[in-house]
């Protein structure tokens, strides 16, 4: 019911946002063609004029440079400076192009699902899953008390928790919605979200991050000098916001948090990641990328040979049991396409009526006003976003970096946000759409409480490296 909420009031704000626009100003008559069918990154021509109509400010700037924005409207003079065109440009797909991405989103998954998802079937057969949940079984039996010993679904979150820790995107993903399978085998109301799927949901929106390998990458394209310092604030802010996530939930659940068996696993995850932040800031750019990854594909590929191997000394057949794991990928990614569609176009449409402008402008009015350092607001479009969009975040950490520097404090504060939060909205339709569950209960409160974490906590970080 939150979530339906929650979409509804998307839908309704932004065209209640873009039907104020469309009467207030002429620079907006075309913001209702631009919510349906236009595209990201289109220029909207809103008119031509002379160049002795425009106002001072507007005409001065043009008269020094050829280009100039005001309030994201772009004016662009001709090599005379005696006429002007008047433009904006389209921030994202309307809705028709964002059901088509959508569409494309989980036609691209079904490669990625169909091997992983094969290769999990092969490691359940021969046992593999049972062992990892034997292994984390006495941590995860006190977060997860409605699970049974030896299930196989703390196998498949241990997985899912893997790959995000080591950034590998494409294979956690599969993990995650195995392991959401998994855990709607154990609940009673197939319709509403269980304990046990909120917290794995939550604790995986945390996205706990070794070395934000894309992220790096990013920066070092747009010409950074340092492009590798901003992994210790984005492991730090992305723990953060794990400890954040298991807290919350943990309060909502009942959970005591505080027996020996969970204070020895944190402590021991916490002391590892210390000793590695120690070996890590040792090396260079170029150690630390070759670094990161061979130990993301690498174990990859170890997993892959472990897999196997196990298979075939317990004689399983292993390219049967390939197909049949990889035949239930391609099924959960058809499943998905109503889900993401759904949320994808509402996020479009808040995306295309400049609802985030307005918000930008409103926090940017009360930083000044409340004589704060207005730089943080620069790259909140970043953490903004990304609740909603990883693509559009990730164009709007490359937007600021482009417009401040890769190496100024709002592009590094940008490539931290970029990094501290998840796709809530995304993952909320995507895992539970995978298992038909409606009812998401507090989820979406939970995550986005933990995302507020790993936001301030980005914030505080980049003043304290970088201010």
């Amino acid at each position: 019911m939150v979530l339906s909420r929650i979409w509804s009031a998307f839908i309704i704000i932004a065209i209640a946002i873009a039907s104020i626009k469309y009467v207030s100003s002429g620079h907006y008559k075309n913001i209702f063609n631009d919510m349906v069918v236009g595209k990201g990154g289109d220029t909207v021509q809103i008119a031509s004029q002379p160049m002795n109509t425009l106002i001072p400010v507007i005409r001065d700037s043009l008269m020094k440079k050829n280009d100039f924005a005001d309030s994201r409207i772009h004016y662009k003079t001709d090599s005379l400076k005696q006429n002007v065109n008047v433009y904006r440009v389209q921030e994202a797909d309307g809705v028709i192009g964002t059901s088509e991405t959508a569409v494309k989103i989980c036609i691209g998954l079904i490669g990625i699902m169909t091997l992983f998802m094969g290769f999990m079937s092969i490691a359940e057969k021969a046992g593999g899953i049972n062992l990892l949940s034997r292994f984390i079984q006495p941590f995860f039996s006190k977060l997860f008390p409605d699970i049974p010993k030896n299930h196989p679904a703390f196998g498949h979150m241990l997985m899912n928790f893997s790959a995000n820790l080591l950034g590998l995107d494409n294979a956690a993903t599969p993990f995650g919605l195995k392991a959401m399978e998994s855990l709607q085998t154990l609940n009673p109301n197939k319709d509403t979200a269980s304990n046990s799927q909120i917290m794995f949901l939550c604790l995986h929106a945390g996205g706990m991050t070794l070395i934000p390998v894309s992220i790096i990458a990013i920066r070092a394209t747009m010409g950074s000098k340092t492009p590798t310092d901003i992994f210790l604030p984005c492991m730090i802010a992305t723990f953060a916001a794990t400890m954040a996530a298991m807290i919350i939930v943990s309060l909502y659940q009942k959970i005591n948090l505080l027996r020996p068996v969970v204070i020895a696993y944190v402590g021991g995850i916490s002391a590892l990641i210390a000793l590695l932040v120690v070996y890590l800031v040792q090396l260079s750019k170029d150690e630390l990328d070759t670094f990161s990854k061979v130990l993301s594909n690498g174990l990859i590929l170890f997993i892959f040979l472990a897999i196997v191997l196990g298979a075939v000394y317990k004689k399983i057949n292993v390219f049967d049991a390939f197909i049949e794991g990889a035949k239930e990928g391609f099924t959960t990614c058809v499943k998905i396409i109503p889900y993401l569609v759904g949320m994808l176009i509402a996020i479009s449409l808040l995306r295309t009526s400049g609802v985030f402008d307005v918000i930008i402008d409103g926090m940017k009015w009360m930083a000044n006003t409340a004589g704060l350092d207005p730089r943080f607001v620069d790259g909140l479009p970043t953490a903004l976003i990304k609740p909603l969009s990883g693509s559009g975040a990730r164009g709007m950490m490359v937007d600021t970096m482009a417009t401040f520097g890769a190496d100024s404090f709002q592009g590094k504060l940008a490539a931290v946000l970029q990094g501290s939060s998840d796709t809530t909205f995304y993952v909320i339709a995507v895992y539970f759409g995978a298992v038909a569950v409606k009812n998401t209960r507090y989820t979406v409160i939970a995550m986005l409480l933990a995302d507020l974490v790993g936001v301030i906590t980005a914030i505080a970080l980049a003043y304290l490296f970088f201010a």
